[in-house]
């Protein structure tokens, strides 16, 4: 003989509307996550551009006729000036012009970004082609045109393509987001906490580093600056959980959960320059914590020159934002808690008054 269920079937009309409801949100996710990549275009790319007036004029022109809006040229005394510019995340590469009859030159930045490498890469084939057919053209060797394609910061040899460190761009967010989980179920206490989340940044940034750089050397650069930058990064996020938690309680969790991963995460940019993104999304995500994470990253390792000042200071915003909200969530229960406790005891002293007065 079965036992009976305690719990009153679903209605009908509810159970199918929870079966909408759930499919909505798969739509949301697969959204979320692919609609950055469907919408992003090639789009004012910054590049270097040195030469003559003349030269760089006329090549500007092509190329904006060619592809309008692609490339967003920045002006370079020289070829030392356009490998400065490039060396400080200013530009994503660089094209050398020359007066004839010297050849061009494209000076690239892999390290920077696959996309743009490829792109640059493009334009050199395009002015060799341009070149070899105004050589042929004026009766001279076409074959003896070469423009040369200059890696200035290029990636480790052992990820030669970038993919290692775009891939590492989600764990980084995903184990941040799991350890503000934890830190948040596990341990009670604003200051222990705080204390638990410390730990666990300053842990999992030196494994994080030992993993990319000594183990797989995904990563040049200092082992410290790397390990720190990893650390910073996992503790915006996990620290933001954990604010939110405090605050909101499980509810919280998955307020942090859905902005990191649903949100801030797909208009990160970790694979295409961020102004490939639709306006104003990928300056956007540069302001939450994947975005900085990826951007700062990359530049303590491969760019050292380049100014991280700004991704410094937004991690440490993220930081800084879930501490308070941990200790707000933490003063606001204790003032919640203080009120039963204030009425249980006037209850356990109130009988004692009574017999006071009668007496």
């Amino acid at each position: 003989m079965s036992t009976p269920s305690l719990r009153p079937h679903t209605k009908w009309g509810v159970a199918v509307a929870l079966g909408v409801v759930g499919s909505l949100l798969v739509g949301l996710v697969v959204l979320a996550f692919l609609w950055p990549s469907k919408t992003s275009e090639a789009r004012n790319l910054p590049v270097s551009i040195t030469g003559p007036a003349a030269t760089v004029t006329a090549l500007e022109e092509a190329l904006d006729k060619a592809a309008p809006g692609t490339f967003d040229f920045v002006e370079a005394s020289d070829r030392d000036a356009a490998v400065a510019q490039i060396q400080k995340r200013e530009t994503y590469g660089a094209i050398v012009l020359a007066a004839p009859p010297a050849m061009p030159e494209v000076l690239t930045a892999p390290a920077g970004s696959a996309v743009a490498t490829q792109m640059l890469t493009g334009v050199a084939a395009q002015l060799k082609a341009q070149l070899v057919q105004q050589v042929t053209t004026a009766g001279g060797d076409g074959s003896k045109v070469e423009v040369a394609v200059t890696p200035i910061v290029p990636l480790a040899d052992s990820d030669p393509t970038g993919s290692g460190l775009a891939s590492a761009s989600f764990p980084l967010m995903f184990g941040g987001m799991l350890g503000g989980v934890l830190v948040a179920l596990l341990v009670v206490g604003a200051a222990r906490r705080l204390a638990a989340l410390a730990g666990f940044a300053v842990a999992a940034g030196l494994v994080l580093t030992v993993i990319l750089q000594t183990w797989f050397e995904f990563l040049p650069g200092d082992f410290g600056v790397n390990a720190l930058a990893m650390g910073v990064s996992i503790l915006a996020t996990s620290s933001f959980v954990v604010g939110c938690a405090s605050l909101l309680g499980r509810a919280g969790l998955g307020l942090g959960a859905v902005v990191t991963m649903f949100f801030a995460n797909p208009i990160s940019a970790a694979a295409v320059p961020w102004q490939f993104l639709a306006e104003p999304w990928g300056a956007i995500g540069q302001w939450f914590v994947p975005g900085a994470t990826n951007t700062l990253i990359r530049s303590v390792a491969y760019f050292p020159d380049a100014d991280a000042s700004r991704q410094w200071w937004i991690l440490t915003g993220w930081i800084v934002l879930g501490a308070v909200l941990t200790l707000i969530g933490h003063f606001r229960a204790r003032a919640t808690m203080r009120v039963p406790q204030a009425l249980l005891a006037h209850e356990a002293e109130a009988p004692a008054e009574v017999v006071a007065e009668g007496h």
